[in-house]
């Protein structure tokens, strides 16, 4: 990958999220600041250290990609989006701590199913792409680096491409980020390559 195709890439990738960014701003009644996505190829155990770090801290959301490509999206959602999304969307008054109920659980992964699917959607037009998003699971209970690390035994080729993105859920009084990861398997990062080079543009560009 040279530096022209990760420049596609992370554009291809901006305007995936950028629908994604809106989704969740109509959802939260609020600004969504959306940085631009950083990439990077990253060993297995990073990751499992990565989300490790995430955990003690959030809510963590998986959903897988299916189809013509193999991935997964992770969101990670602080007690303060738990508040603040609480009371937007179910008007309950919460504290930001991370024991969620039933209602909580199911808001967090319908939201994290309709920014997945705003995402994939923009990915397989972009890329021509038979692609969909599997129905989300909460990663609440038991350890989601196991699951993982599992995963990633089951498919001992994967050296998992990350797309590393913040998004910013911005209020009045403060900026919260809103963690999304976004990994493929090797093969799929291969297919994303050769669709990028059959693009007939000056050294290789979006098309038009």
């Amino acid at each position: 990958m040279n530096d022209l195709e990760r420049d596609i890439i992370r554009e291809i990738l901006n305007i995936g999220l950028a629908r994604a960014a809106d989704s969740f701003a109509a959802i939260a009644q609020e600004r969504v600041l959306l940085e631009v996505p950083s990439l990077e190829l990253v060993r297995a155990g990073d990751i499992l250290k990565l989300i490790s770090s995430y955990q003690s801290s959030h809510v963590a959301i998986q959903s897988d990609i299916k189809g013509d490509f193999n991935g997964t999206t992770l969101m990670f959602f602080s007690g303060q989006h738990v508040q603040r999304l609480s009371k937007v969307c179910l008007r309950m008054d919460v504290s930001d701590d991370l024991q969620i109920n039933e209602m909580q659980e199911s808001l967090l992964l319908e939201i994290s199913n309709i920014i997945t699917g705003a995402l994939v959607t923009q990915l397989a037009n972009i890329l021509k792409a038979k692609i969909y998003g599997a129905p989300p699971r909460a990663a609440t209970h038991g350890n989601l680096a196991h699951s993982l690390d599992s995963l990633l035994e089951t498919h001992p080729k994967m050296q998992p491409l990350i797309f590393s993105v913040i998004t910013q859920f911005s209020d009045q009084n403060s900026n919260v980020e809103l963690p999304l990861m976004l990994f493929f398997d090797r093969e799929t990062f291969d297919k994303i390559l050769t669709i990028i080079r059959t693009y007939d543009l000056p050294g290789n560009g979006l098309p038009a």
